[in-house]
This record gives C-alpha cells, structure tokens and sequence, in this order.
C-alpha cells in the first residue's frame, strides 16, 4: 500500500489518551487506512505522520472525520541506509 507523511499544524499543544486513540484506530480502520507512526515536534504542536493509505484523499477523509488537521500530505517511498550498505558491500565484493 502507498506510503504517505502528513504534516499536521496544532493551535494547542497536541495531548492524547487513550480514548483518542482508539477513535483514531477506529475511524482509520474504516476508511482503510494505517497510521504507523509520528514524529512530535519539541512544543508539540506540530506532528509529522507516516500512514499506509490507498490515497491522499482516504487521508483527508478520516482527518476530516477525526477533527484534525491534514496540512500537508506526501506521497513518499522508504529509503533505508542498510539497503545501501548491502549494496555497497556487494559491489565490493565483486570488485
């Protein structure tokens, strides 16, 4: 399934419980999609997300759903340094 980063902009520090993030949990399991992990920004107000989510627009749908922010949405693919590295070493090995 596609990858994709959202950059969401909080007009108050962001503070979640348990009972959101079973909403979330609950609203991306209808809409299809998967939220893998966030990064919070040091004044926790701003957060970047990587989800699995057959479209930008499945995003946005369970964003609006959520009554949370979805400022920037990008399609991105993963880039992982030991990937590199094997093929580095292989090459080498060749040489």
């Amino acid at each position: 399934m596609p990858l994709f980063l959202i950059e969401r902009n909080f007009a108050e520090e962001l503070v979640l419980d348990d009972a959101a993030v079973s909403e979330i949990r609950h609203i991306n399991d209808e809409i299809g999609i998967q939220w893998l992990y966030s990064f919070l920004s040091a004044d926790k107000r701003k957060t970047y997300c990587l989800y699995e989510a057959p479209s930008a627009e499945a995003i946005r749908l369970a964003a609006h759903r959520l009554n949370i922010p979805a400022d920037v949405i990008i399609p991105v693919s993963e880039l992982r340094p030991e990937a590199y590295a094997a093929t580095s070493m292989a090459i080498a090995a060749v040489s």
